[in-house]
């Protein structure tokens, strides 16, 4: 690209030989971060590669329809509403799930929260009490106060996330100060779609709280919270089923607690 091309002159050119609505057209096949890159080539660029025609194609196509169950919030343009979903879930009405997108994809991210899991006693306060935490974007999390069994599940319907895309789940969770019994046995994690049982299950065993020295099987998230990768699954074109993770440890030789559960999140696997 020559000097020429640079700054409004080279762009007045090339939008009299395009017409607006075809540039805004060919950037809707590019991403968003590609559209971002546009808009910085000239103020008259930037209206085109800022439109709401570009931006509501990054947009899940049902995205509507997901918000209605959520609270009201000042109108956005598309791509203010894109950003802002990429930066801050929104929860939704039934405050079990939040919903999300990943910034460079579009892709939908759910988190199931700590109420819309299958906790075993979870409704058993000897066992797990209800919380809250400021850093926790759920009104509630539970605390488990001690089990011997540990078995928690959660599920999605795969009709929720976006199509032929590879998905992680993940758990989110906090230690407690008075953790114990994590170091000492392996959880089964495990993933899979429930009419298929198990084929095509994918599962390993991880000791979450391994001592000093032995590296640590999660990342912390920057968001106050810390995630186990339970598996991945593709979630492919016309399927419609339900996927099931599950967090088990039912030896029953050492009772377990200190663990505080944010919920199950569902991402899209971003490959660098």
């Amino acid at each position: 690209m020559t000097s020429s091309t640079h700054g409004d002159g080279g762009d007045r050119d090339i939008v009299k030989c395009l017409p607006a609505e075809c540039l805004a057209h060919i950037i809707t096949f590019t991403s968003p971060s590609d559209a971002c890159r546009s808009s910085m080539v000239s103020r008259s660029f930037q209206s085109i590669a800022d439109s709401d025609y570009v931006w509501k194609s990054f947009l899940p196509s049902d995205h509507e329809d997901i918000l209605s169950g959520s609270e009201s919030w000042p109108e956005l343009s598309a791509k203010e509403l894109y950003l802002h979903l990429c930066h801050n879930p929104v929860i939704l009405t039934n405050q079990t799930m939040s919903f999300a997108l990943e910034r460079q994809s579009g892709k939908k991210c759910y988190m199931v929260g700590a109420r819309g899991l299958e906790i075993v006693w979870g409704n058993t306060p000897a066992y797990w009490i209800w919380t809250c935490l400021p850093e926790s974007r759920f009104g509630e999390v539970a605390e488990l106060q001690y089990v011997w069994w540990f078995d928690i599940k959660g599920r999605i319907e795969s009709r929720m996330l976006s199509p032929a895309t590879n998905y992680a789940a993940y758990f989110v969770f906090q230690f407690s100060r008075e953790r114990r019994g994590f170091s000492d046995r392996a959880i089964d994690l495990r993933v899979q779609l429930e009419k298929s049982g198990e084929e095509g299950a994918e599962s390993k065993c991880v000791i979450i709280d391994p001592p000093d020295g032995v590296p640590k099987p999660y990342q912390e998230r920057g968001d106050g919270w810390l995630e186990i990768e339970i598996g991945e699954f593709f979630n492919d074109i016309g399927v419609d089923d339900t996927l099931l993770c599950s967090l088990m440890e039912t030896d029953g030789s050492f009772f377990k607690a200190g663990l505080i559960v944010e919920g199950l999140e569902f991402r899209p696997k971003i490959t660098m």
